[in-house]
């Protein structure tokens, strides 16, 4: 089976792994035709074996190469006879520790991948968008764009600015008929996390349930994607711990100011640092 004539799309920034896979397989099952971008070649395949024949296109994109975009979105285009319903703004890294700590480089590319790499997108993936009728940008953003997170504050900033651009582009896209939308997921079991933690014999899944912090399947993440792309709500906070520095972000302040040290924690669990209480 090839792409149908008024099937639906979702283009994927980081399909090769994660998230990003898991909407795949949500969307694909849902009869979605699947466009799976990444760098990842070997894991770009993986996906597309886990979706059904013929009902997705790979597309390998560097997200911080404006050029690659546009020759990747204009492949997915020549598939879908020039629509996308959705695009999913998700590619990105994660890198912690004290911003002193950190190199230029790791700085640098963390903003070009998570923050400049979406607006690159958003912008290739406009006149697509704009020609199909309720279309959808839907942005990864993070439980770390919601309140500020120590010793993870470059990552947490670039989500910040994703959930900026989710905000703005919802009211300047309306329109063109576009819907703009964010996930806000708090820790989910990606590869992430999977990682052996540099100095210790445990993954950062490990020592995050260790230090008493929800860890969620990634299962969860394509309800979630669904769910925002045909709901409402501009964010969607993805499990209990977000769900709960939602709230208390906004009820709250206060309060969740004095827990600052706890949320410091998690980006030392991360980064390999013992809790600093």
């Amino acid at each position: 089976m090839a792409y149908q004539s008024g099937q639906k799309s979702i283009f994927i920034t980081g399909g090769a792994s994660g998230l990003g896979r898991e909407v795949a397989r949500y969307f694909a099952g849902k009869g979605w035709f699947i466009g799976i971008a990444d760098i990842n070649d070997a894991g770009m395949a993986e996906t597309a074996k886990l979706l059904p024949e013929g009902q997705s296109s790979i597309h390998r994109l560097d997200v911080t190469d404006r050029a690659n975009w546009k020759s990747a979105v204009s492949e997915f285009g020549d598939i879908t006879g020039g629509t996308m319903n959705v695009l999913f703004n998700n590619a990105g890294i994660g890198e912690g520790g004290p911003i002193q700590e950190m190199t230029d480089e790791d700085i640098d590319l963390m903003i070009a991948i998570n923050f400049t790499g979406c607006i690159s997108g958003t912008r290739a993936c406009f006149e697509m968008l704009k020609n199909t009728p309720d279309s959808c940008v839907l942005y990864t953003a993070s439980a770390a764009g919601i309140y500020g997170v120590a010793d993870l504050s470059v990552y947490s900033a670039t989500k910040f600015a994703v959930r900026g651009l989710a905000e703005s582009h919802d009211l300047e896209f309306n329109k063109y008929g576009i819907k703009s939308r964010s996930l806000m997921p708090g820790f989910v079991d990606t590869n992430i996390i999977s990682d052996v933690v540099e100095g210790t014999n445990q993954t950062g899944k490990e020592r995050l349930e260790e230090s008493g912090v929800l860890v969620s399947p990634v299962s969860i993440i394509g309800p979630a994607a669904w769910e925002a792309v045909h709901g409402k709500k501009i964010h969607t906070p993805v499990n209990k711990m977000a769900k709960q520095l939602a709230f208390a972000a906004r009820w709250m302040p206060g309060r969740l100011r004095k827990q600052s040290v706890e949320l410091a924690d998690l980006g030392n669990v991360l980064a390999g640092a013992e809790p600093k209480n």
